[in-house]
Order: C-alpha cells, then structure tokens, then sequence
C-alpha cells in the first residue's frame, strides 16, 4: 500500500453527545468493556479445563469468544479516551490504518464464524447419527482456519480501498474509531469507486453470510418439528436460540450502517455501539446464562478454586 496522505494525524470526534455525559459514558462504557473482557475469558477458561465441553459447538465458541474481546479492544479504549480528554482524540495515520484493518479482520471473521456455528447446529440436529464423524476436530479447525483467513483476505481489501486514497484535509473524523465510511469523507479524490466497491463487497459477504444462516434455521426448524416429544423440542430450540439472539444483533446495526444510501455520522454512531459494544458483551452473557452446560462447568471451575 502507497501511502500518499499529507496527514500524519487524525482526530476522532467520538460519540454525539452533550459534554456534561462525558464522565457517565466512561463510567458506563468502562464498565461494559470490563464485563466484556472478564466474562469471555470466563469462556475461554471454562470450555480448556472442562474436558465435557470440548465439542465442536464449544470449539467455535472459544473462537468467538476469542474475537468478541478483542473486537472490543480495538475499539473501546480508544473511545474511552475521546470521553477522557481531548488530547485522547488524536490517532495517527498509520494507527488508523491498523485500526481499520483489525476492525474489519475480526469483523468478518467473525461474520463467517456465525455461518459456521449454523452449519455445526444444522448437522447436530439435522443428522445427529454422522455428526460425529462429520465434525471431526480436524473439520473443526479447517473450518475455524477458513474464517480467519477470510476475514484477514476481506479487511485488507477494504483496508487498501480506503487508505490507497490521498488525505490532505480536514482530519476530524466523525466517529469513535477509524471506519471507512467516515474517513472517506475526509479524502481528496473523488471516492464513488471506492464507496461502490465497499459496498458491494460488504453486502456480498454480509448477505451471503446471512442467507447460509437463515437455510440453515429452516432446515434446523423442519428437523426440529419432526421430533415426537415437546421436551426434545424445546431442547433443541433452546440450544439454538442463543445463536440466532446473537446473530440479529451483529448483522441488523452492520446491514444498516453499510448496505443503505448514505449515511449520517450522529446515527451511524450510536448504532454502531450495539455491534461494537454490546454484542461482544452478549455473548458470554447469552451463552452463559442460557446454557445449562456452562453453568454447570462454571460453578464446579469456582468451586475447584476456592
């Protein structure tokens, strides 16, 4: 990538808000991060040192796990200290490019990873006979090695589309992180191929992702309505209404956010908190306390400690 920017320096404008809500954000905001951080980790503990976890439902969750923490890394802290201080609004060029990037990698990877854990939810109840064999654990990892390899392949052509582009002004971006949307707006060059580009390859990926996954829940719907008995029933809708609670939540603010015409930096903003903020919070929270297994490793894991 050529950098031909006379910028050595952005400023993120943050969240619309009043200035008199700066400190009770940060409080807010730094709490949820904590939440977020501990509680996928909790996962990710639970799920190494309980040996009756170690599926193929779980191995996809220690993954996102994996991600959602660092989805919020990349952008709260950063966010936090545009709440803190003024000085805390500047990033430079080639921050905002690796922000972008890491944004855009775990993003989409984790994008793919939702396709996958529909896919492992369709076999074991579709074809709960062969799901064992078919979802070996090295399926597993290829699968899980295939997200991420995507996911890095998909960001750095939205990274190179972005930063490929002249900046020499003005360097105030409207947002708390580095997104191409808003720092197209900032570019000396006409950016329409870009926009387009970006859109579409979104909008691929997005909606194709989307669409596995709803043919996945159709097909898991049917099978589930084949099984004789209401409690078999209700387990397996059970088992997979924490998945599809999740995937609403990511999908619905990006769709919004990326695949309409236009866009306005104040809404743009706060919905973007709900696929940067919150949902990475949602998962340990949903999968936690919806799911009878968890639990049940959690609190032997807490009395093994204490």
């Amino acid at each position: 990538m050529t950098n031909v920017s006379l910028v050595t320096t952005f400023f993120l404008m943050g969240l619309p808000r009043a200035p008199a809500l700066d400190v009770p954000l940060l409080g807010l905001f730094l709490v949820i991060y904590v939440l977020t951080v501990v509680g996928n980790l909790l996962i990710l503990l639970v799920i190494t040192v309980d040996s009756h976890l170690h599926t193929p439902m779980y191995y996809f969750l220690t993954n996102l796990s994996f991600i959602d923490m660092w989805f919020s890394t990349v952008t709260v802290p950063k966010m936090l200290m545009t709440l803190a201080s003024p000085g805390g609004r500047a990033i430079s060029f080639h921050s905002c490019v690796a922000q972008l990037y890491s944004f855009h990698f775990l993003g989409s990877t984790e994008c793919f990873l939702y396709t996958v854990m529909s896919y492992d939810r369709y076999l074991a109840i579709s074809d709960p006979l062969r799901y064992t064999s078919m979802m070996s654990g090295r399926t597993c990892a290829l699968l899980a090695t295939s997200t991420w390899l995507s996911g890095s392949l998909h960001s750095a052509v939205q990274t190179t589309l972005t930063f490929r582009l002249p900046y020499c002004g003005p360097i105030q971006i409207q947002h708390y992180f580095c997104d191409a949307p808003p720092i197209l707006k900032l570019a000396c060059a006409d950016t329409s191929v870009n926009e387009m580009v970006i859109f579409v390859n979104i909008g691929v990926v997005a909606s194709g992702c989307f669409l596995l996954i709803v043919l996945s829940y159709v097909s898991i719907v049917w099978s589930i309505l084949k099984i004789r008995t209401s409690e078999g029933r209700h387990r397996a809708f059970q088992t997979c209404a924490s998945h599809c609670i999740v995937v609403l939540c990511f999908f619905v603010p990006c769709v919004f956010i990326y695949l309409r015409p236009g866009s306005r930096d104040s809404v743009d903003g706060v919905v973007a908190i709900f696929y940067t903020v919150l949902t990475p919070l949602l998962n340990p929270v949903v999968y936690t306390l919806r799911n009878k297994e968890v639990k049940r490793a959690l609190w032997k894991l807490i009395e093994t400690v204490t």
